[in-house]
């Protein structure tokens, strides 16, 4: 997990609680399932997050120098190059309710050396606390 290296050492520790699922009902938050399905959880690091994300326009941007860098973007028709707009609804999932699909690809260069291109992508909204998503 990164963490921007401008968050305080209370905000930190707050974070760190909640992205390895810690204070949550079991099996409650994506957070919660990710870390039990964990054999390793690496260290968090601390760096400046440049991110952007327009839901509804299905695109984003996160470059996290040295560690990350992901685009994503909105699917296309093949034949009119127009995006299309494509959902999958999950009224009671524990992830999210709705989510816009799209086009992703990432370079991760620290801890697991990865890169996918043109892959999947998924854009939502999420509110959520200690017991899941709020609706």
């Amino acid at each position: 997990m990164v963490i921007d290296d401008g968050a305080n050492d209370d905000q930190r520790h707050g974070l760190e609680r909640i992205l390895h699922g810690k204070d949550t009902e079991p099996g409650a938050t994506h957070f919660f399932i990710y870390n039990s399905m964990a054999s390793e959880v690496m260290d968090t690091l601390y760096a400046p997050i440049d991110l952007g994300i327009d839901v509804e326009a299905r695109t984003m941007h996160l470059n996290v120098p040295g560690i990350v860098e992901s685009a994503g973007s909105p699917i296309t028709n093949p034949h009119s190059g127009l995006p299309v707009s494509a959902r999958i609804n999950l009224p009671n999932g524990f992830e999210y309710t709705v989510a816009e699909m799209g086009s992703g690809s990432s370079k991760l260069m620290a801890g697991i050396q990865l890169e996918l291109t043109d892959s999947y992508g998924q854009f939502n909204i999420l509110h959520m606390n200690q017991d899941g998503v709020i609706r």
